[in-house]
């Protein structure tokens, strides 16, 4: 399987319940570049279920804020003409804002397609427009305004938890 983007996370910053590779108990959600969109696929397991055979929406909100961040990241380092496992300093983004719209209901028991495109660069913060796929059909549109986070305030984070 093709490493995601957030496969190259540092290990202080892979500890995320959607997309770090280091929770076992996490969705690991990996996304890829497909053109100048992002792509990940997610398969929800049925706990998820909002009504019967339905998808819960704050699941669908979780999937857009880490595929969004990860596509900040992977737009950022696009954008240094950098590939992502190369060089420090490690590029790394967390959610200024999330706008998601649920357009239609989502369909429980198949897989959904999550797409995202880069609508705007302005210094450390990344605007990017996204949209979750059911059967081919949009049923949830979102926007994510992440902030790159250098890593030494991550750090100063884990130290004042105690991590």
């Amino acid at each position: 399987m093709k490493k995601g983007f957030q496969d190259h996370y540092p290990d202080h910053t892979a500890h995320c319940f959607g997309c770090g590779r280091l929770n076992e108990a996490g969705h690991q959600i990996k996304s890829n570049w497909d053109g100048d969109e992002s792509v990940a696929r997610i398969t929800p397991d049925p706990e998820y279920t909002a009504l019967p055979g339905y998808v819960y929406g704050g699941l669908l909100a979780s999937l857009l804020d880490c595929h969004g961040t990860g596509t900040a990241a992977a737009a950022a380092y696009r954008a240094e003409g950098r590939e992502m496992d190369t060089g420090e300093p490690s590029l790394r983004f967390m959610t200024a804002s999330l706008q998601v719209d649920y357009l239609k209901p989502t369909p429980l028991g198949i897989e959904l397609e999550i797409r995202g495109k880069v609508k705007e660069v302005k210094g450390r913060k990344i605007i990017i427009e996204e949209w979750i796929l059911a059967n081919g059909e949009i049923t949830v549109r979102g926007e994510v305004i992440a902030v790159q986070v250098p890593d030494k305030v991550i750090l100063d984070l884990l130290e004042r938890a105690g991590k």
